[in-house]
């Protein structure tokens, strides 16, 4: 009995296993998202459907940060026995000067990918205040595309970096691992469950699945070097936005259907990315390496040094009880 119970409990630290978290916080995500998909059925007649999805409501992005910000907070609370603010939001100045960096930084990749490719000849401007929503003016439009990737990239980071990869690190840091061991091996495996978590989207790739995976490791890295999800958080937000709503690229796969400039891609797709976007072309690729060097010079200069925050792999809730003993 006793052994049955050491496979589901850790004694030392009176929760559950680390594992175990994993799956119970993903049904827990599963029955929040299951419920407000229920009340968003009720009011399906009443509101409009979103412009990348045509079936879905536009309150969707809403409904799935909802869902995440529940499902992590009750997890955190009950099964991790943490703080909230342990998964990357110590909202310090610190946190808020890190945001403005990672929202710039993916602003300037996706610039300079759309500048490459205008030189180029591969990208042809179409149109310009291209709404995706039938009746609703341009600024209102624009507005809510804005909403739905600041509300995707916090419960993307939130799920794949703040609650996943923090769980795995203290999962594997045991006797095989050293704490700097189990969050970098954390760090792939949430980077390759990232990528694959696309890989059903419309016109995917083995290079587009790969070169998500690559920009997993650099959110990874992002939350690795500074043990809070700000810069991550900013990139993703701002990579989505102006690939989609300024520059008119297909947002994984998707059309973003709102955008300042719309383009239409020729080219080389294996540049490119083709119908997938920049995320499935190596131009992409290069934009994610670049993004690791800068988000690593970011961190030398703010901080003095660049180092694995190895606490990520330790539980809080042992620290504080070792410094009360």
């Amino acid at each position: 009995m006793a052994f049955v119970k050491n496979i589901f409990w850790n004694k030392e630290e009176a929760r559950l296993r680390a594992g175990w978290r994993l799956v119970l916080q993903f049904v827990i995500l599963i029955l929040f998202m299951v419920i407000l998909a229920i009340l968003d059925s009720i009011l399906a007649d009443s509101l409009p459907r979103s412009p990348m999805g045509k079936s879905d409501s536009i309150l969707l992005p809403i409904e799935l940060l909802v869902a995440f910000l529940l499902s992590v907070w009750f997890a955190g609370r009950f099964l991790d026995r943490r703080r909230f603010a342990d998964f990357g939001f110590r909202f310090s100045p610190s946190w808020w000067v890190d945001l403005g960096f990672g929202l710039a930084l993916g602003a300037l990749m996706i610039t300079t990918i759309f500048s490459i490719e205008l030189v180029a000849g591969w990208t042809t401007i179409t149109e310009t205040f291209k709404s995706g929503i039938n009746g609703i003016a341009f600024p209102i439009d624009i507005l809510w595309a804005m909403v739905t990737f600041i509300c995707v990239g916090i419960f993307e980071e939130l799920l794949a970096r703040g609650y996943q990869l923090k769980n795995l690190a203290e999962g594997l840091n045991f006797k095989f691992f050293s704490p700097k061991g189990a969050i970098v091996l954390a760090a792939l495996d949430t980077s390759a469950f990232f990528g694959l978590l696309h890989a059903s989207n419309p016109s995917a790739s083995m290079i587009s699945t790969l070169n998500l995976m690559l920009a997993g490791i650099l959110y990874a890295t992002a939350y690795l070097l500074t043990g809070e999800l700000a810069v991550p958080i900013g990139f993703h937000i701002m990579w989505n936005f102006f690939e989609g709503s300024v520059f008119g690229f297909p947002v994984s796969g998707f059309d973003p259907g709102t955008t300042f400039i719309a383009t239409r891609q020729g080219g080389p797709d294996l540049w490119t990315g083709g119908a997938f976007g920049p995320e499935a072309g190596l131009l992409g690729t290069g934009a994610r390496l670049v993004g690791i060097l800068l988000i690593i010079g970011w961190v030398r200069l703010r901080y003095g040094k660049v180092s694995l925050q190895e606490e990520l792999a330790t539980p809080d809730l042992l620290v504080r009880k070792h410094e009360e003993a």
